[in-house]
């Protein structure tokens, strides 16, 4: 799970950035190492009865937001190795008609969006504005998901298959409305290996931050010390849920009026 992609990002997206240089080396590795990027929706495809089987050491490379570097930087990089990888975009941050603000760095606008789709990087929905999803109300939930997924297929020519939480944050309330506006798979965070297992609306990812460096990310690419690497994000996001689920609840009673 990648974001912005850049030599001086934000400050804002910096911790969840990567150098060029790093980005590069990373998908040298992935090419060293005989891997086969898919895109998210091939890999569903692939877990579901009937589907194509998967190749020998398949990978997800993945883009959260949409930061205009994606297609500045990590673009030529994929397009020389070959590989596939999908792109979650939050509409109302990409610049042009839809724009709401908000964004944390520059953005990607549509003309490079088409430009990376037709690159054979897949489109995938990231919400409209980027918020916790399992904080809103039902009528916000369904405007975030319905509102990405119809921009997206207007501007592109084609419905978004693949879906992507903000901050990995889900519930099975925000998973079956986002099942219901018609996606066919999600990804969350995590900082695990996807399985068939964990379901095509909660399949996990692994972060790559601006501190990963290429022995970290080698390790991560085989499977290595990730729940070590990622104990203090796991023992955060488990804490963090329990505080996300009392606010929710808290929100409930005063709409309510309780």
């Amino acid at each position: 799970m990648y974001h912005a992609v850049g030599h001086r990002p934000a400050k804002a997206a910096y911790g969840l950035s990567v150098s060029p240089d790093a980005f590069a080396e990373q998908m040298e590795l992935l090419g060293e190492r005989g891997f086969t990027p898919l895109t998210t929706a091939q890999l569903g495809d692939a877990w579901r009865a009937g589907g194509r089987p998967l190749p020998r050491q398949p990978v997800l490379i993945t883009f959260d937001d949409g930061y205009e570097g994606v297609h500045r930087h990590a673009l030529p990089v994929l397009a020389k190795h070959g590989f596939a990888s999908t792109l979650f975009v939050s509409t109302g941050w990409l610049r042009g008609a839809h724009d709401e603000g908000g964004a944390l760095d520059t953005m990607l606008d549509w003309d490079q969006v088409r430009e990376l789709s037709a690159a054979g990087t897949e489109i995938g929905g990231h919400t409209h504005t980027h918020p916790q999803l399992d904080q809103l109300d039902d009528d916000r939930l369904r405007f975030e998901t319905v509102r990405c997924r119809d921009i997206i297929a207007d501007e592109l020519g084609a419905v978004p298959l693949s879906f992507a939480y903000p901050y990995g944050y889900s519930s099975r309330r925000v998973r079956r409305t986002v099942r219901a506006a018609g996606f066919a798979q999600s990804l969350a965070v995590g900082n695990g290996l996807a399985l068939p297992r964990q379901g095509p609306y909660a399949l996990q990812r692994v972060t790559v931050r601006r501190a990963t460096g290429i022995e970290e990310f080698e390790r991560l690419i085989e499977g290595r010390s990730i729940a070590r690497n990622f104990a203090k994000d796991r023992a955060l996001t488990k804490g963090y849920a329990m505080v996300r689920r009392v606010r929710r609840a808290a929100g409930l009673i005063r709409r309510s009026g309780g």
